[in-house]
Formats: C-alpha cells, sequence, structure tokens
C-alpha cells in the first residue's frame, strides 16, 4: 500500500509540506475562521488541520468542505483532528489522533493510504506512533499554551529527546507495502518520520524549535489570532526555510 502524500499531488515530501501546519481555533464566527484560513494559506502556510472540540458532526462537515475547498486551491494540505468521519467525508488529506483517541493501527484501517498523524509527548509514545505507522508525529507541548490547558508542556528538552529518540528508527510506507508494520523499522529502509512542534509556538521561539529538530510548526494562536494571519503565515514559512 502506498501512502499519499496528500490528495492533491505534490512532489515535495512530506516534512516539507508540514512546514507551517496551523490549526483551526475554537471561535464562533465560523465566516471570520474561514476568512483568517484563506489569508494564512495566501501567507504560506502549508497544512491546515481542521479541530473544534466543541462542534457537532453536521458543522464540522461544512467546516470541512470549505476548507477543503481553500486548501485544495492553495496546494496546502487538509488534516482532520481525531474525527475519522469527518476527514472521510470531506475528503480530507489525513487523520491526526492523540494518545486517547483512536489507535493509529484502527485508524489506518479505516482510512487507508490517507495521512495518519499522532500526538506524541514522549519518546515512547513516539516510537510506538511510528512502529504502528505513523506518517509524521505530532510532538508537544513544546510550551504551555492557551489553546490547550489541559496539555502536558515536555519543553524543547522532550522534543529534543523525541527526534533523537527516533533516530535509529526508519520507516514509512516501504514497509507497510512490504507488511512490515509490526515491528521491524530498524531492518527496513524507508525514512525518518517527520516531526511537526506543536504548543505555544510563536515567531520569537520557533527558531529554537526548529533548532531541537523539528521539521514543522503546528500554531494555533501564532496565526489564527494574529492581526494579519498572512502576515504571521509569511513570517514563520520564512523561518522554516531559513538555512
Amino acid at each position: 500500500m502506498t501512502v499519499n502524500n496528500g490528495s492533491r499531488a505534490s512532489n515535495e515530501p512530506l516534512c516539507t509540506r508540514l512546514g507551517v501546519y496551523v490549526v483551526t481555533d475554537e471561535r464562533a464566527d465560523l465566516d471570520g475562521l474561514l476568512g483568517v484560513i484563506d489569508r494564512a494559506l495566501k501567507g504560506g502556510a502549508t497544512a491546515v488541520q481542521l479541530r473544534r472540540k466543541r462542534a457537532d458532526g453536521r458543522e464540522l462537515v461544512a467546516l470541512g468542505r470549505e476548507i477543503r475547498r481553500l486548501t485544495e486551491a492553495y496546494h496546502a494540505l487538509y488534516l482532520v483532528n481525531d474525527r475519522v468521519d469527518i476527514a472521510l467525508l470531506t475528503d480530507a488529506d489525513g487523520v491526526h489522533v492523540g494518545q486517547s483517541d483512536l489507535s493509529c493501527r484502527d485508524v489506518r484501517r479505516l482510512v487507508g493510504s490517507k495521512i495518519v498523524g499522532v500526538s506524541a509527548a514522549t519518546v515512547q509514545e513516539a516510537r510506538q506512533a511510528v512502529l504502528d505507522g505513523a506518517d509524521y508525529l505530532g510532538v508537544g507541548a513544546v510550551f504551555p499554551t492557551s489553546s490547550k490547558d489541559d496539555a502536558d508542556v515536555c519543553g524543547l528538552d522532550g522534543l529534543r529527546a523525541v527526534v533523537t529518540g527516533l533516530s535509529n528508527i526508519v520507516t514509512g510506507p516501504t514497509d507497510r507495502a512490504a507488511g512490515l508494520s509490526d515491528a521491524r523499522p530498524e531492518a527496513a529502509p524507508g525514512r525518518r518520520v517527520p516531526v511537526v512542534a506543536i504548543g505555544g509556538i510563536t515567531l520569537d521561539n520557533a527558531p529554537q524549535v526548529l533548532a531541537a529538530g523539528a521539521n514543522g510548526l503546528a500554531v494555533v494562536s501564532a496565526v489564527m489570532q494574529a492581526d494579519d494571519p498572512a502576515a504571521a503565515s509569511q513570517a514563520l514559512r520564512k523561518i522554516v526555510h531559513a538555512p
């Protein structure tokens, strides 16, 4: 089985497509939310995750279809937090799950070749997610964050430890295609799973996060609450691509 690098064809590697990863907030004004996403994509956001913990299914489907339309126009990834049903109904590129959500393996059974991301705060969680077939990891919270006040903070040291802990694991589509998803990473050829850092990331601390080994920056407030979401995305993109 080949895992898609996003349903809209792209030659860019997944780690690049996850570079500026914007997660939606919980604002009540949905037209305003979509307007912010549009401006964020215009500024260079490479991925958008639909995350609305308090929304019902019908609202999520309507929002998801609009985000699908916008991300397709800007050749960006569209991912859905937790809800496999919403991801399938809105033609998302993938699903992101936490440690208490459906397991990575169960999600894979449901979504087939779509991208599957898993949250991890420790080396053990990260390694298990990779062994279970995760295509990327969301690692954090790196810093305290107001958008998820119950998040455990792993800090820059925790992020660095996860990246280091994954350094001897290479896996990916090749493994699954060969039916090797049950714990043979050391023997299998492939790639290191991309790490997207999340939690309290700002323009000021983003360079430190990347220096700790992250491939991408997942942000909520830094873009969704910015006075100019396009400028905020553009600035993050410049940091991600800085030499």
